[in-house]
Parts: C-alpha cells; sequence; structure tokens
C-alpha cells in the first residue's frame, strides 16, 4: 500500500537533533506518520499525488511536548490566588470533597485543553489526571475521548491517592480537632486492588488507540500519598510495560521536612529505597532535592519535569536546573495546570524556564541557554514520555509531530537570533500549523479536528456547574485551612540544610 505523502516545501527548518542543524530553506518529505527525509531538494523525492504545503515565510520545527500536565484544572485559569501547595491544594482537591464531574464536563473540560495547546503548537502532552473523589470510568473515558477527537498525542495516568489525608504531611494529626480527624479518616479512599483494577481496564481499553496516539502512563501522584504495596505495584506496571511512572517529589520544602520526620530519609531516598526510581520514572518537580538526591536521579536513568511558572505561583522554589542537567539528567518543561498556572501556554513557561535560573546562581556560564530550553520542550518531554516511536525532533524516520511558525510575524521582526527569540519572544501566536504523527490537526490557524467555538460555548454554558463546584470546594477547604496554616508554619521552623528560594531579601 503506499503511503500518503506530504510535502513542505522551501521552509526554514530548525531540526533541533543532536547537531542542532538549521537550515535556510529545505524541504521535509512525510510519508504516512513518519518524516521521511528532509533537506535542501528533498520533495524530488516525493511521488505523485504528494500533498504540497508551501513554506516559504514559515518556520517548521518540532511540535511542542507539555512535559507535565493536570487537565482536570483546565476551568481553573484565574479561579485560586497565590499560596504554598500544601494550602493552595485544599482549594483545588478539598480532602473531604464527596461529588464526582459529570463525563460531559470532563470532556469539554479536557477539549477546551487540547484547543489552546494545538493551537499554540503543542502537538503531544503528558497528562497526570487526577480525579476527585474517586476514579470512574465515565470520567475516565470521557477524558480520552476529548484526546482521541482533538487530535494531540496525548499520554495519560490514573493520579489517585489512596491513603488518609493526615498521612500525607508532617504534623498534620497533631493539629486537627478531634471531630475533623474523625471526618478525614472515614472519607472513601479506593483500595490497592481498587485501583489496579481501574488500571486493568484503562490499559485494555484505550493504551495504543489511534494509531499509537494514545498511551497509558502510571501515577502515584506522590510516593507519600499511596500506600508502600500500591507505590510498588505501579512500578512492576510501570517496568513490564515500558511505560512512566509519574510521581511528584521534593516539590516544596514541607516535603522535604515530611521526608526527615515521617521516613527518616528524602522522598527521593525512599522512592530509590522501594525499587521505583528508574529509567520509567517521571519526578515532577525536584526542587528541594540535595546531591545525594541529584546522584540518585541520574543513576537511575529518569526524567524530571521542570513546571517553572506553577512553582512561582505556589511558592515552591527555583530547580537546580543546571544541577540536574549536569548530571545528565533528562529535563523537560510542562505547564503542570491551568489553576497554577493562570493559563496553559507553554511558550510563556519557556520563556519562565530561560529566565529564572538567572536569580538562582550568580555564575552566568551556567545560566540555560535557548538551545536547552528549546530541547527540554521537545524532544526532552518526548523522551519522558518514552515513546515507542523516536520524537521530537525533525530528523529521518521521526514522527512527523511538526509546527509552522510565520516568520514575519512581530515576534521575528526583525530576526535577530531565532532561538533566543523563539524562547524570549514567542507567545504561540505565530503558529499556522500543526501536525501530528503526519496528519493536519491545524492549518492557517484553525483547527480541524474540533468545532472550537462550540467547544467554547460550551465551556461557559458549564460555568454554572464549575462556579457550584468550585463554591464546594471552598466551603470543604476553609474549615480545614487554619490547621494546614499551622502545620506550614511549624515545617517553616524545621531546619532541613538547604534553600531553594530567591529570598528573603536582607536587610
Amino acid at each position: 500500500m503506499t503511503r500518503m505523502q506530504t510535502v513542505i516545501r522551501n521552509a526554514r527548518i530548525l531540526t533541533l537533533d543532536e547537531r542542532d542543524t538549521e537550515y535556510a530553506e529545505a524541504d521535509i518529505v512525510i510519508s504516512g506518520d513518519k518524516i521521511e527525509t528532509l533537506g535542501p531538494a528533498a520533495a524530488k523525492e516525493a511521488g505523485e499525488g504528494a500533498r504540497i504545503i508551501d513554506g516559504k515565510g514559515l518556520l517548521a520545527m518540532p511540535g511542542l511536548v507539555n512535559g507535565h500536565f493536570h487537565s482536570p484544572g483546565n476551568f481553573m485559569k484565574g479561579a485560586l490566588g497565590n499560596s504554598p501547595l500544601e494550602l493552595f491544594m485544599l482549594y483545588e482537591v478539598p480532602p473531604l470533597m464527596d461529588q464526582l464531574a459529570s463525563p460531559r464536563f470532563a470532556y469539554v473540560r479536557t477539549m477546551l485543553g487540547c484547543i489552546e495547546m494545538l493551537k499554540q503548537g503543542v502537538t503531544s502532552v503528558h497528562d497526570d489526571c487526577f480525579f476527585v473523589p474517586v476514579v470512574t470510568d465515565d470520567e475516565v473515558d470521557a477524558v480520552m475521548r476529548a484526546y482521541a477527537d482533538s487530535g494531540i498525542r496525548a499520554t495519560v495516568t490514573l493520579d489517585q491517592p489512596n491513603v488518609p489525608e493526615h498521612q500525607k504531611y508532617p504534623f498534620l494529626k497533631d493539629f486537627l480537632p478531634p471531630h475533623l480527624l474523625k471526618r478525614m479518616s472515614e472519607v472513601r479512599l479506593m483500595t490497592d486492588a481498587e485501583l489496579l483494577g481501574c488500571y486493568d481496564r484503562f490499559m485494555a481499553t484505550w493504551h495504543g488507540t489511534e494509531a499509537g496516539r494514545l498511551r497509558c502512563a502510571v501515577s502515584c501522584s506522590a510516593p507519600q500519598r499511596v500506600t508502600p504495596a500500591y507505590l510498588q505495584a505501579l512500578g512492576r506496571i510501570a517496568r513490564e510495560r515500558d511505560i512512566p511512572y509519574n510521581m511528584h517529589i521534593l516539590e516544596t520544602r514541607l516535603q522535604r521536612v515530611l521526608g526527615q520526620e515521617n521516613y527518616g530519609k528524602s522522598l527521593i531516598r525512599y522512592v530509590h529505597d522501594m525499587g521505583v526510581l528508574n529509567e520509567q520514572a517521571m519526578v515532577i518537580h525536584s526542587i528541594w532535592v540535595d546531591d545525594d538526591d541529584i546522584a540518585l536521579l541520574a543513576g537511575s536513568g529518569c526524567s524530571v519535569a521542570h513546571n517553572p511558572v506553577s512553582n512561582l505561583k505556589i511558592g515552591s522554589g527555583v530547580m537546580p536546573f543546571r544541577r540536574l542537567q549536569k548530571a545528565g539528567i533528562n529535563v523537560c518543561i510542562g505547564n503542570d495546570e491551568a489553576s497554577t498556572d493562570d493559563g496553559i501556554n507553554l511558550w510563556t513557561v519557556a520563556k519562565v524556564a530561560g529566565l529564572v535560573h538567572n536569580i538562582g546562581d550568580p555564575r552566568y556560564d551556567d545560566w540555560p541557554r535557548p538551545v536547552e530550553i528549546l530541547t527540554a520542550l521537545t524532544s526532552g518531554g518526548a523522551k519522558a514520555m518514552r515513546l515507542p516511536q523516536p520524537s521530537g525532533r525533525l530528523a529521518s524516520g521521526f514522527q512527523a509531530d511538526i509546527i509552522l511558525l510565520d516568520l514575519n510575524s512581530l515576534a521575528f521582526t526583525p530576526l535577530n537570533d531565532l532561538r533566543r527569540q523563539l524562547v524570549y519572544c514567542e507567545n504561540g501566536s505565530s503558529v499556522v500549523t500543526a501536525m501530528v504523527g503526519g496528519e493536519i490537526v491545524m492549518e492557517n490557524r484553525k483547527l480541524l479536528t474540533v468545532d472550537e467555538e462550540a467547544i467554547k460555548a460550551e465551556a461557559r454554558s458549564l460555568a454554572g456547574e464549575f462556579s457550584e463546584y468550585m463554591a464546594r470546594c471552598k466551603s470543604a477547604a476553609d474549615e480545614l485551612e487554619p490547621y494546614y496554616r499551622q502545620m506550614y508554619l511549624k515545617a517553616l521552623d524545621t531546619p532541613v540544610g538547604l534553600n531553594r528560594w530567591a529570598g528573603p531579601m536582607v536587610p
């Protein structure tokens, strides 16, 4: 069978391959879902009947990979104020919440994020999808159906804690009054067996569907949020299937304290000792890590997801980017979620990633270079997703996940340095065409896979349901907030031997 060919002719090409190859004007020949060849005059190798895209005045580059994302936060732009993670999560995923989202709400919510990402040139997303209060087949299927319909490449987890809330934190149990401790202990939690059953169905139904565009991964949320047996069971699944294992580790200073108080070791050392820190591991945030932790991360072959805008919103601190990079750790970049990003713009995150580390280290030779940020946005994210086909670069044999940007846009006028302007000037508005696996999903800034206006209209119609949800969240959280504040302040008074904040400024 002859595979459908598409040819992008006469584009400027930024391959982001290992040699950072760039062509001032060249062609890309795509056969089926892969790049067949590229370079000057490559179009001569195309067969008759190939679809031709005129790339004159356009930049072709790999599609962006959103390396860490939580789609259930897609309605939460501007919904929550700035506060530390432990208090912030009270109002996002309240531990005493007991009402499910409807499947249609979950579908529209997920699709809204797909629209925003695709229009900005994000062709792949690694979604650590959480569920409140429990995982249901209907909600899982609604999320995955949205990803299927949108045309984006997605790797998705079921992020579901299953231990009592007070076990996830240091000191909290001591501060909670008896009636709240009782209510917290009575919250319905899914058992290990129930969650593993959900994963069995999830993978049987969705893994590898849509010609391999949709894939499943596993998530413990964070190692302290699940039972040790479940933590290790997910590790076995990840190893057997060679899929990512998502785990939030040492995002905050309080989590450093938690390791000391509850485990007598850092949480990186804990997951290492539990046998789940390996090349499948996707370690999210990795801010409050010390040299021993970095050595364990490097030795494991894991990836780390960097989410600098989220980290700033909730005051988590600045990840030691250069230390991780020098240790040989693969780093990708993510939004985290709309509630901690107040948007879903990965270009903005890239700009912050390119700047925030400049205040973390006076040795300016160690500040991130634009090409490093672009690599983390593309092949770094693809590697962390453990995709079975090479992705994240423009090269022969790689997945044809390609975006075209208009070089006549203001971001590139005048064009002084392409890589710097991609990182520091671009905001996504220059993206005119997006291709996923050889399929054009956006052309001339118009999505071809979804009725954008209809989805936005439905999202607005669901505003009432969302407003009620947030009101319930606030009601469930307000009663607990004073005790979480006490816990947070006590953790601040506990020495940890390292600092990842830029302040306080003295005097």
